[in-house]
């Protein structure tokens, strides 16, 4: 039987229905917020730069500069975007791609890592590797696991053997071989350690004794009864430093004992300092270090000298900023200059390093704000306190927080439930369950009232409200209408993107009838 025109009409109508009910309609607009087009998707992805991701009936899409879909990518979600490789995967493993568009793994590994222009790929116990230059996937055998380098160099290890399967000579077995964040992977043979570097090749023969990395470049060795400070090289690695007197690594530290007796703090070519009357040295931040002599003299050592030069008025001095350091005397802090003398006397349990010329000190349960004359500028009290800039802090009491200025005077009405600085010093404040913005003076800009805030770029706010997605400037003004499921800046490309429930037409065909002729 015939269907009728009418229910033809209206399963076309329902098709169409069913077929958009769920897709979304995406507005592209420019950076003056000029619509440029209209786009049907039912996800799009910013992943980086160039690559954009579209889904379309849960298939996905890589997105032409205009959005368009150019390449249908195999798998249901984007695994990993490690540029320039796009990771997917399906219900068989990870594959991969690369950015431009070209497969370069089908979606059949458990794991896949990269480094630049190569990729490891692990199935089981097997790996294989990719390089985009010869454009070919090559098998490297089995191993209980294989990775690259900080260099890019591929170790891979099975049991205790250690091998480099892109090297020039894939089985030579290791005992040892282990990155680091220099350029040289430290190796160890029956005949020693050894530095290799990223062609595979040594730079400095497996001949020594004991070999340990420090940083960098750098490596402290010992060989036939020398200590020795080593620099790699990418033909033939440096001594630096040798000596028969005992040089020491632990916890950061290089020191070396003259006939028994500590006398140098080393760096890692050479000697940082030479002196008589070194106790000990204890290392308080990188390349900062607290030197105690005799005669209870203690001094802070940089990389360039006294930071602090010993004094006997301290037991120990940190680091700080705007040359006003941390300093302990039995058992209270305050501040010392460069000469090692105070400027504000040790009369706190503990204190915060100043910045914008405000340190926080504390005497009992909560923190007061000084000057670095010493001068309490804040009468009251607080439980905790973050670093000053452009005038203005952050300080919290009874589980809120408040702006404050250098003179101690509170810039916010009301306290919130937490106060974060932005990148460009400006700051979101949330309350109940909505945010607002202060300027970077510690003055309203945007009144709370949003669902969440994110600040692309200064006067740039994506914002939420009532569950709905806009953009405001720091006026206030609306820039993009609070009307959007989404919307996502690409920098990039000068671009904004909307997303929309996508609403379809629904087409009312009215039925009408042919008066017949009479005598028909």
């Amino acid at each position: 039987m015939k269907r009728s025109i009418k229910s033809c009409l209206f399963l076309l109508i329902f098709s169409c229905f069913y077929s958009f009910a769920q897709a979304q309609t995406w507005e592209v607009y420019n950076s003056k917020f000029a619509l440029q087009s209209r786009l049907i998707y039912d996800q799009v992805d910013i992943l980086g730069e160039s690559v954009r991701i579209g889904t379309i009936d849960g298939e996905l899409f890589l997105l032409a500069q205009d959005l368009s879909p150019s390449l249908k990518l195999d798998g249901k979600s984007v695994y990993q975007y490690l540029a320039p490789w796009i990771l997917m995967k399906g219900p068989n493993g990870i594959g991969a791609y690369h950015e431009y568009g070209q497969q370069v793994l089908p979606l059949a590994y458990d794991e896949i890592s990269t480094y630049f222009n190569y990729l490891l790929a692990r199935k089981g116990e097997e790996y294989w590797v990719y390089e985009r230059g010869k454009n070919k996937i090559t098998s490297i055998g089995k191993f209980d696991e294989a990775k690259f380098t900080n260099l890019g160099l591929l170790i891979a290890r099975s049991g205790s053997s250690y091998y480099l399967p892109l090297s020039k000579n894939p089985a030579k077995v290791f005992s040892l071989l282990t990155d680091n964040d220099g350029r040289y992977v430290l190796a160890k043979e029956d005949s020693g350690y050894g530095l290799i570097n990223l062609e595979g090749d040594y730079v400095l023969d497996p001949i020594i004794e004991k070999l340990e990395h420090t940083t960098g470049n750098f490596f402290y060795g010992y060989n036939e009864n020398q200590y020795l400070l080593i620099e790699g090289n990418d033909i033939k690695s440096n001594i630096r430093y040798n000596s028969f007197h005992k040089i020491t690594y632990e916890n950061g530290i290089l020191l070396e004992y003259i006939y028994g007796k500590l006398r140098r703090v080393m760096e890692e070519d050479g000697i940082l300092l030479d002196s008589v009357g070194i106790e000990s040295v204890q290392l308080m931040d990188k390349n900062i270090y607290n030197v105690k002599f005799r005669g209870d003299k203690v001094g802070l050592l940089g990389k360039k000298g006294w930071l602090v030069t010993p004094t006997t008025q301290a037991d120990q001095i940190k680091f700080g900023g705007e040359k006003l350091f941390p300093a302990q005397s039995k058992g209270q802090t305050g501040f010392m200059n460069p000469s090692g003398n105070w400027v504000i006397q040790p009369n706190y349990t503990e204190v915060l390093e100043f910045s914008d010329q405000i340190a926080a000190v504390k005497n009992s349960g909560n923190w007061n704000l000084i000057n670095p004359a010493g001068e309490i500028i804040s009468s009251s009290t607080w439980e905790s306190v973050k670093p000053f800039k452009n005038g203005v802090g952050i300080v919290g009491n009874s589980g809120k927080y408040y702006l404050i200025n250098k003179s101690g005077q509170i810039l916010t009405s009301e306290g919130f439930e937490n106060i974060s600085r932005t990148m460009d010093d400006n700051f979101l404040v949330e309350k109940e369950g909505k945010i607002g913005l202060f300027s970077s003076l510690g003055k309203e800009v945007l009144p709370l009232e949003y669902q969440t805030m994110v600040r692309e770029t200064q006067n740039l706010n994506i914002v939420q409200r009532e569950g709905k997605t806009g953009i405001v400037n720091d006026l206030g003004e609306v820039l993009l209408p609070i009307a959007y499921e989404a919307v996502l800046i690409d920098l990039a490309n000068d671009q904004i993107l909307t997303k929309n429930l996508y609403e379809p037409v629904n087409l009312i065909i009215v039925a009408t009838e042919k008066k017949k002729k009479k005598g028909a």
